[in-house]
């Protein structure tokens, strides 16, 4: 998955649905940028899916390039979640944001 298409959702209010780590997942994208690690990324609100941690729901970092499948959903985005701050501590660079 590029960032544009990460950005296009954010910027839509859209929910995305994602293949990430083999599991499906339904997304609010509130970040895209780079991570510190130099990884291509995405802060994440998890509304629902599968998890690699057991956590289901919840905030999450996503490296986009472990994204297999990705489509734009006319579900709105509920975003910001409780606990947003703009400006992620984790991303060394912002490409958009709420």
């Amino acid at each position: 998955m590029n960032w544009q298409s990460a950005c296009e959702a954010l910027n839509a209010g859209k929910r995305l649905r994602v293949v990430y780590d083999g599991e499906t997942r339904i997304i609010e994208v509130h970040a895209v940028g780079v991570s510190t690690a130099n990884n291509e990324c995405m802060r994440v609100w998890q509304v629902e899916g599968g998890s690699v941690s057991g956590e289901e729901v919840g905030w999450k970092l996503m490296t986009l390039s472990k994204v297999t499948k990705h489509q734009l959903l006319e579900e709105a985005s509920q975003a910001p979640r409780p606990g947003y701050k703009k400006g992620d501590s984790h991303m060394k660079e912002i490409y958009c944001q709420l």
